[in-house]
């Protein structure tokens, strides 16, 4: 493993509300839990920070509230830090916080170092285009015009996500949420990303279509080396696949270190809890 990080995050906060008194100097905060019973403020993410080494999955686990996808989404630009730096590996954007990036520098990072995997393939399919379309649009918005390149493009991403190519001009609306995820996948994967995001990809899939997709994620990491971060509720996702995990509770990391140690040793009460759900 490279002993630089393709993506730092330091002191990321993001906070939903004006803050006061009681809640905004740390050293001095009453919370109850993440939220502010004075003003109302929701602390959704307090003073993150994460490494993502090259080729690593790094697994983010917590209970639903914990801020692991507000976490996901500022960092895909879906929404605004309220503070913190974030630095990529790139020579494009090095030794630039790419919080405070333009919007055309945002969308460089999203449409060429970034692949994201929403919970809801809603959020990541355009539902009324074909599937290969889907591939096409991610390709276009990174400046591809080459409708043959496309087009092969997006067969071999289709079949390598185990989507038969007689139903590549099928909208993803009309495939099971197994099949939307897969296509979701492929879309990501488009631009060789060297990151890629999931978010909760497994939830709400029958347990064998849960095993399919991660399959499908552990295969495309031996085999393309990405760099990902997977944010998921269950243990035994982030188990599965992850290298390293995070343990979110109440917008705070409150554990972090290698997987396996973590299961065989949780030291926080809420890690242990997690574990021995497991058990």
């Amino acid at each position: 493993m490279s002993e630089q990080p393709i993506l730092q995050v330091r002191h990321f906060n993001k906070h939903f509300g004006p803050g006061c008194g009681h809640c905004s100097r740390p050293e001095n905060r009453g919370l109850e839990g993440n939220y502010c019973p004075v003003c109302g403020t929701v602390y959704a993410c307090d003073d993150v920070s994460l490494d993502l080494y090259p080729g690593e999955i790094l697994g983010i686990v917590g209970e639903s509230g914990s801020g692991k996808s507000t976490l996901m989404k500022c960092l895909y630009f879906d929404d605004a830090a309220t503070s913190g730096t974030a630095f990529i590996q790139d020579e494009k954007v090095a030794l630039k916080n790419v919080f405070q990036l333009s919007s055309q520098q945002k969308r460089y990072i999203r449409n060429h170092l970034y692949g994201m995997v929403y919970q809801n393939p809603m959020m990541g399919l355009k539902m009324n285009f074909s599937s290969i379309g889907n591939i096409a649009e991610k390709l276009i918005a990174a400046g591809n015009r080459n409708v043959q390149d496309m087009e092969a493009k997006g067969k071999t991403l289709l079949e390598h996500v185990q989507i038969p190519l007689s139903r590549m001009k099928e909208m993803p609306e009309n495939f099971s949420g197994g099949m939307q995820q897969r296509v979701q996948i492929a879309k990501a994967l488009s631009n060789n990303p060297p990151i890629l995001f999931l978010d909760e990809v497994t939830t709400g899939l029958d347990l064998s279509v849960q095993a399919n997709v991660l399959d499908l994620i552990k295969k495309i990491q031996r085999e393309w080396q990405i760099s990902m971060i997977v944010v998921s509720h269950d243990l035994a996702v982030i188990r599965m696949l992850a290298d390293r995990t995070l343990v979110m509770l109440d917008g705070s990391v409150v554990e972090t270190g290698l997987t396996d140690q973590i299961l065989e040793d949780p030291q926080h009460a809420y890690t242990q809890q997690l574990v021995y759900s497991l058990i």
